[in-house]
């Protein structure tokens, strides 16, 4: 099967957030007065102390102003349509594809050390897919729901570990509740947090399921949540026994990518450079950890055309 198609698949309900796309005006100062002014945050993940939890702080208390079951049947409906639509155009990759085996096989290395970081990550029904589709993107939409487009893989030419790095950083979207946030903040901006039951209909879940589903097709992480999706992740590659240097070299294919104009999903993000600084300065927190942990007892290929 040709992973790179000739045309994109039409795919209305994939979100436009994922790997590299961020909002870029909120800013970490804002982000912690608003949240201040809300409460105090939830408790830090209970983990070793060697790893990036003290650099990541509290989960935002403004996530609780939408809940959690929710945003994450939300994020199934919209998942299981961006699937039906992918499917019904012939993009949505066979389980036996080995590019399909090999993100599976990664995630199932990395899930298990999901829960400390948010302990509702262990009822999640968590997925994987692989979508035939030329842009270098990824997701995972709240509750676990994963997805990589088929470019990334191809014309980056990934290693086990760069996956890992990716898979781990998207993933840590979801433990930080980062969208379950933004929608929380955005809603109360809007209408006042004391609206918020009434507003996503707290008695018809289907209802708010399809509000939030679509509010999630526009949704835009700010740099702050990239950063800490960065940090989490790489510690959960490392907890893996992913390489988590492969952050630097996943980076560094990125710029390459750019071709000296940078695309989309750099232009509205923090530099190539800057991400690889900051990646570099936190690896001796994470080296016990890799250094600790079983390694994969199986590599794959990169992915071709």
């Amino acid at each position: 099967m040709n992973l790179l198609p000739d045309h994109d698949p039409h795919l209305p309900s994939a979100p436009v957030h994922g790997w590299g796309h961020c909002d870029c005006h909120p800013t970490p100062t804002t982000r912690r007065l608003f949240t201040g002014l809300l409460a105090a945050g939830a408790a830090l993940p209970a983990l070793a102390q060697d790893g990036v939890a003290g650099d990541v702080g509290r989960i935002s208390r403004v996530a609780s102003l939408v809940p959690a079951e929710q945003i994450e049947a939300a994020g199934a409906a919209q998942y299981a349509q961006v699937k039906r639509e992918a499917n019904g155009q012939g993009a949505l990759v066979p389980a036996d594809h080995e590019q399909v085996r090999r993100l599976r096989y990664i995630a199932q290395r990395i899930l298990p050390h999901t829960a400390p970081w948010n302990a509702r990550a262990a009822r999640w029904q968590w997925e994987v897919n692989l979508i035939r589709n030329k842009q270098l993107n990824a997701f995972c939409m709240p509750g676990g729901k994963i997805a990589f487009y088929s470019g990334i893989l191809v014309n980056l030419q990934l290693n086990d570990d760069e996956v890992a790095a990716i898979m781990g950083h998207e993933i840590a979207h979801a433990l930080r509740e980062h969208a379950r946030e933004r929608l929380g903040k955005t809603t109360a901006t809007r209408i006042g947090a004391n609206l918020i039951s009434s507003y996503f209909g707290l008695g018809n879940l289907g209802d708010a399921a399809l509000q939030m589903g679509a509010q999630l097709m526009t949704l835009r992480f700010s740099r702050e949540d990239e950063s800490e999706a960065d940090l989490v992740g790489m510690e959960l590659a490392a907890r893996a026994g992913y390489d988590p240097a492969a952050g630097v070299t996943l980076w560094e294919k990125m710029a390459q990518a750019s071709k000296g104009a940078p695309p989309q999903f750099l232009s509205t993000h923090p530099s190539g450079p800057t991400r690889i600084k900051d990646i570099r300065g936190a690896l001796p927190k994470v080296a016990n950890l890799v250094a600790r942990a079983p390694k994969p007892d199986q590599r794959f290929p990169v992915a071709s055309a």
